[in-house]
């Protein structure tokens, strides 16, 4: 079947404020959560310089990213622009290691969740917890789009109210001289932690990869980036400036939720547990949204010949690609079983950097005429992925080249049996 034909066409549902849901839904998520303790411990009270750092950073890849989105509103994202702009190969790579970095990371969220509600039913196993939750989200987005945006307007607006409460409630019990000393490791320890606290902003392109669902998409893509962009840096600063001042930047090192932790300070149980049902929210408008998003990428890849043409199908009932869906949940299913936190993040980071820095050369070498701004933006844009990757741990390099190295064998082992059958 053939993308102009009926049985293969999605339906153009998001409006502005639903693509700005899922753009703010797919930012502000376990980072905010879990990041900022470790970010905490490499910057110290500097971390919120490093959050600013790491969203000037993100403007200039956005920026990109919005021009993008304008000039090829099509499923796929940066694996469509690549592979129109720049070469088949590095749109497959997009799309590959995209995949391959966020099954990981709806593994973790499905996981981080359960930790968080075990803290209020301990006696509940976590793993069942994470199964049972990643099959809930699963089926949510299999029965239709309206049915997952509807939900995912709903957690994002429930988690960023509870975030401003956060910062809202803390600031009456803000320390000053937490903030003392207060760049402990220079602007070494700043970069660093810009380059990991950028893994709390690497949603802000999920609303392109399901471009061809967005209404009036030249002009509700940028919108949306930018507008889910700045109201999550917003957030981002003024929740590290109020953790920092509540708890200090040792002891939020310390934590594995250091949000809630931070809201410990205050001596309000209450408080804390409101924080934790917070991070659960969060968790699960980032798996509703990651699902989404991996599903769609595969989608797109398929019809592109990619990945097997099943996974191109689309319901004719709920108008979803279905067994995109089906095949994302079974790996993210595999892979909660031996999820692992510190990896997911050095995977996801290292990979999104590499997926930004390709959405930056494809920006670059867009036709002039279909520019919105000048090209040094996508040069700044690339440069600084670049930059921020040196500041990862050579371990993240490591694990993020052997998830590349797979991603380029199946590329050329498809194209070795497309020419092999060719010739029959």
């Amino acid at each position: 079947m053939q993308p102009g034909m009926p049985g293969n066409k999605l339906k153009r549902e998001i409006g502005l404020f639903g693509a700005t849901a899922l753009g703010i839904g797919a930012i502000i998520g376990s980072g905010i959560f879990i990041v900022t303790g470790i970010v905490a411990g490499i910057a110290g009270p500097a971390m919120i310089v490093s959050v600013l750092v790491a969203g000037i950073i993100a403007v200039f890849s956005a920026m990109s990213v919005a021009e993008l989105g304008a000039y090829l509103p099509e499923e796929g994202g940066t694996y469509a622009y690549a592979q129109k702009l720049i070469s088949p190969f590095a749109g497959f790579i997009a799309g590959w290691i995209w995949i391959f970095s966020n099954i990981f990371v709806g593994a973790a969220v499905s996981l981080g969740f359960a930790h968080y509600f075990v803290t209020i039913f301990p006696e509940v196993p976590v793993k069942v917890i994470a199964l049972v939750i990643c099959l809930i989200f699963l089926v949510i987005n299999y029965i239709g789009l309206k049915e997952s945006v509807l939900f995912n307007n709903i957690l994002v607006t429930l988690k960023v109210l509870i975030l401003l409460f956060f910062v809202a409630f803390g600031l009456g019990f803000f320390r000053p001289g937490n903030f003392t000393p207060f760049a402990p490791d220079g602007s070494m320890g700043v970069l660093s932690g810009a380059a990991l606290i950028f893994f709390a902003y690497t949603g802000f392109a999920r609303v392109t990869i399901m471009a061809e669902e967005v209404n009036n998409p030249k002009k509700t893509i940028p919108r949306s980036i930018f507008l889910a962009l700045g109201i999550s840096t917003v957030i981002y600063l003024l929740v590290s400036l109020v953790a920092v001042g509540l708890a200090g930047s040792p002891a939020l090192a310390l934590s594995g939720s250091p949000l809630a932790d931070a809201m410990r300070m205050t001596g309000n149980s209450g408080v804390v547990l409101l924080i934790s049902a917070g991070a659960m929210i969060a968790t699960a408008s980032v798996l509703l949204t990651t699902i989404m998003g991996i599903s769609r990428i595969v989608f797109s890849m398929a019809r592109s010949h990619d990945l097997p043409s099943l996974f191109e199908r689309i319901h004719p009932r709920f108008s979803t690609p279905h067994y995109a869906i089906a095949v994302t949940g079974a790996g993210m299913i595999a892979a909660l079983l031996l999820a692992d936190l510190a990896l997911v993040i050095a995977v996801s980071t290292f990979a999104m950097l590499i997926y930004y820095l390709v959405a930056n050369i494809a920006a670059f070498r867009l036709p002039r005429e279909h520019r919105q701004y000048p090209s040094w933006v996508p040069v700044i844009g690339a440069l600084s992925c670049i930059g921020l990757i040196a500041f990862l741990s050579p371990n993240s390099w490591i694990i993020g080249c052997i998830g590349l190295l797979i991603g380029g064998a199946w590329f050329v082992f498809r194209k070795k049996t497309a020419r092999s059958l060719s010739k029959i």
